[in-house]
């Protein structure tokens, strides 16, 4: 959270010194910001790049080919740019720093690092790299087509905008992405048909590459999704003897939810519809005769959902935590699967009943 507030006081400080006003009224302040978070990002990357030998996957090679290794991926070239503006205006005139504003800029691109949601993204476009660039190719063909027929057509009539192809190429680009300047436009009927032809295929030149980068992000969070989900279930006790293929059965049931501090989760006298396992975090059992907590590999819920009635108690996030609900009808078709999870289930919940003095109803036998 920290690099992060660093990271946006400096890109807010590199925009803000570009205001005349502001520059003249506080130019420490935006010299400070700049050596200050300059200097943290520095530590940050030498810091990196010492521990790099220290990453899983680079642990067996030499150090000097670890750290190499570190300084080619894209994040680390990304830190390092982010720092290197400063460094090069120590040794450049300071009418050449403006020239040094877009790699200062670059700076905000460090968020990616603590994004899961832009690295999924990147993931997505890394992955369909090859359909991207198939798009890009189909992209420049259709434009060199448009922009020789544009140049047949208006070469006569507009010599100084349309008379050479290269110039054809910029009202080509510019009708194919929808963006439609209108500085150039045809005034032929045969430009004016290729103009509307250009369009309507600009529109499906556009369509393309979204929907592969839609459908690729879509695929890359459902998969971190699976993974986020088939380690909270890894993390349950109940779950833990069973293996691979029964873990992934249970997954197709099972629904992720976070709670944060004093949310209540279910409330007493609530129709039961689902047991809820606990992740990480702990909860609040608010019962008439009394309150208790449970953590991290505990289960509720089970007793309302096995009888067919009412919640008995009222749960609250006693802290931030994770649970993974389960329904009714899927909890009852596991433990028909499963006669060793039903027992287990059905002991705690018998347990739980003799704590409160009552005894096991005929509903939790029978279940």
């Amino acid at each position: 959270m920290a690099l992060i507030a660093f990271v946006l006081v400096s890109v807010a400080a590199v925009v803000l010194e570009t205001v005349p006003w502001m520059a003249e009224a506080w130019p420490a302040w935006f010299v400070a910001a700049e050596i200050g978070t300059v200097a943290i990002f520095t530590v940050e990357y030498l810091l990196r790049f010492w521990c790099s030998p220290e990453h899983a996957p680079w642990r067996n090679r030499p150090e000097w080919r670890a750290r190499l290794n570190f300084v080619r991926q894209p994040q680390a070239i990304i830190d390092f740019v982010a720092i290197l503006p400063f460094y090069l205006a120590l040794v450049m005139d300071a009418g050449d720093l403006k020239s040094l504003l877009i790699l200062r800029l670059f700076r905000f691109l460090k968020l990616a690092r603590y994004s899961p949601g832009v690295q999924s993204l990147l993931d997505a476009i890394y992955g369909e790299r090859r359909a991207l660039v198939g798009c890009g190719v189909l992209l420049l063909g259709t434009m060199l087509v448009c922009a020789a027929a544009m140049h047949y057509a208006e070469h006569d009539a507009q010599p100084d905008k349309l008379g050479t192809i290269p110039d054809a190429m910029y009202w080509a680009i510019v009708t194919l992405t929808t963006v439609g300047y209108g500085d150039v436009t045809p005034i032929t009927a045969l430009g004016r048909i290729i103009a509307s032809l250009t369009a309507v295929m600009g529109i499906i030149m556009l369509a393309l590459p979204v929907g592969i980068v839609a459908s690729a992000f879509q695929k890359e969070i459902h998969q971190r999704d699976f993974v986020v989900t088939w380690s909270m279930v890894a993390k349950v006790p109940l779950f833990a003897a069973l293996d691979a293929s029964e873990v992934a059965e249970i997954m197709r049931f099972l629904r992720a939810r976070s709670c944060e501090k004093d949310e209540i989760i279910v409330r007493r006298g609530e129709a039961a519809d689902a047991i809820y396992f606990i992740v990480t975090g702990e909860v609040e059992v608010r019962m008439p005769e009394g309150e208790r907590r449970m953590g991290p590999g505990d289960f509720f819920g089970e007793i309302a959902v096995l009888r067919g009635g009412e919640r008995t108690a009222t749960i609250v996030a006693a802290a931030d935590c994770k649970l993974l609900a389960l329904g009714e009808h899927d909890l009852r078709h596991l433990m028909d699967r499963s006669p060793e999870m039903a027992r287990r289930i059905k002991d705690k919940a018998r347990g739980r009943l003799e704590e409160r003095g009552e005894a096991p109803s005929g509903e939790i036998e029978k279940a």
